[in-house]
């Protein structure tokens, strides 16, 4: 569990405010409510579903000065960065240049997702196994590299793209097509400007995210995440329609302690060098190869949807990590994760992810707790996580691609699969999707 051993104070009933208003900071709030220290928690600008343990505030999380405000104003003791925009606006630098405990990295720091050419330049002088690539500004002559290597091969946008910005292309036409989409048609403004053109990895994909406050690293448990809209990992890349923790095969070859070493320690060594701090999440994106671990991707904050499978099987405290880890303390902290597993499901909005079609009525069944208890027993859990919902005169609708994240809890992951599943046909909008194979792909 997480135990403070430190002999540090955490107010009583501290304030903290979660920013954002996706699945993961759902996820956030529902385990921060949990602790025993009953923190005082808002959400900007959060979601109908959080309502029951947090206050929402009317505050866009890309909005940063309102928030700085807001968290001066009402003496929040500690700031909760959620989704990647806020971090890429600075809003752990302001945190800090108005003395606002915060939980996030610095913008700098936050390059390793805001820019994927900073994050290759760091990786490959830190010596860091990751995918040969090339950087291009012009859309021709990342075309004839293309060419020249051909396919399979990836092409990145370099900046932030709602997760939207990584074509895996099976042909070189494909590549070429999504080239011309970033630097031709523009499809990712600013974001797409530059594209980072990789080498294919052949292999399995997990996630691991990892405590750290620039110092001490403390990995979580490992996830899978699955990207592609449909079954078999076929169609557009999302921002993510499922995921499991753990991931047996990489638990059991202790590959956690592997990525450490070989990964997120040269990374942090290599960030210090150029006089960054990194303090917050760091996430790998990992590819599982014959030759060991390769990043794909690194994110500067909890994944989506990883953080709904990875936060409820911490044992312990969440206020308390994310506390030690802001204070710079996080040696004093000590974590441990529930001998069970999670699997979540996201239920899509019709024509996701391209354009999604919002505003209908979602209908809930009263008791989801019952269907998780029917299929393993009183320790088994249902959490429905909303992702992209609000209410208009009462009635809850959706307002989002991603619509809901749906998380079973149980013994085993097939247990858990077998909650998720039963709890994600039982809740109806019109045009419901979601994929029918998460958490059948074990090995790494």
């Amino acid at each position: 569990m997480a135990n403070v051993t430190g002999g540090w104070n955490i107010p009583a009933r501290p304030k903290v405010l979660v920013v954002g208003g996706g699945a993961r900071e759902h996820a956030l709030v529902w385990k921060l409510a949990q602790s025993p220290r009953r923190p005082v928690l808002y959400a900007a600008p959060g979601n109908p579903g959080m309502r029951a343990w947090a206050q929402t505030v009317e505050i866009g999380a890309g909005d940063v000065e309102a928030l700085i405000r807001f968290a001066a104003r009402e003496h929040i003791d500690l700031v909760v960065a959620g989704p990647e925009l806020p971090l890429s606006l600075g809003l752990a630098d302001m945190c800090s240049d108005a003395g606002i405990r915060v939980f996030g990295p610095t913008r700098a720091a936050a390059q390793v997702e805001t820019s994927k050419a900073f994050a290759k330049d760091v990786m490959c002088r830190a010596g860091v196994p990751t995918a040969r690539y090339e950087v291009f500004t012009d859309a021709e002559a990342a075309k004839r590299h293309v060419r020249a290597c051909g396919a399979p091969i990836v092409v990145k946008a370099d900046g932030l793209a709602a997760g939207k910005g990584v074509t895996v292309a099976k042909t070189v036409a494909e590549a070429c097509a999504a080239i011309d989409d970033a630097l031709v048609g523009g499809r990712f403004g600013e974001a797409g400007r530059r594209v980072v053109v990789e080498s294919y990895l052949r292999g399995t994909e997990v996630s691991l995210m990892c405590f750290v406050d620039g110092e001490t690293v403390l990995p979580m448990i490992s996830a899978r995440d699955h990207k592609r809209v449909f079954d078999g990992d076929e169609g557009p890349n999302t921002g993510g329609m499922g995921a499991f923790a753990p991931v047996p095969a990489f638990a059991a070859a202790g590959m956690e302690a592997v990525v450490v070493e070989r990964i997120v320690r040269p990374t942090l060594r290599e960030l210090a060098a150029r006089g960054i701090r990194y303090q917050g999440v760091l996430y790998a994106g990992l590819m599982m190869t014959d030759d060991g671990p390769y990043v794909v991707e690194f994110n500067a904050r909890f994944g989506d949807p990883e953080a709904e499978v990875v936060l409820p099987l911490l044992d312990g405290d969440l206020l308390e990590v994310l506390w030690a880890t802001a204070e710079g303390r996080l040696a004093d902290v000590a974590v441990a994760w529930r001998n069970a597993a999670a699997v979540c499901v996201v239920l899509a909005a019709p024509g996701y992810p391209e354009a999604p079609r919002v505003g209908s009525a979602i209908t809930m069944p009263a008791s989801l707790a019952d269907l998780a208890a029917a299929e393993d027993g009183p320790a088994s859990q249902v959490v429905v996580f909303h992702a992209g919902t609000r209410e208009v005169a009462g009635q809850l609708v959706t307002a989002g691609g991603r619509v809901l994240t749906v998380t079973g809890i149980g013994r085993s992951l097939e247990a858990a699969r077998s909650i998720a599943y039963g709890a994600a046909e039982s809740i109806y909008f019109e045009g419901k999707h979601f994929r029918r194979d998460i958490g059948q792909t074990l090995s790494i």
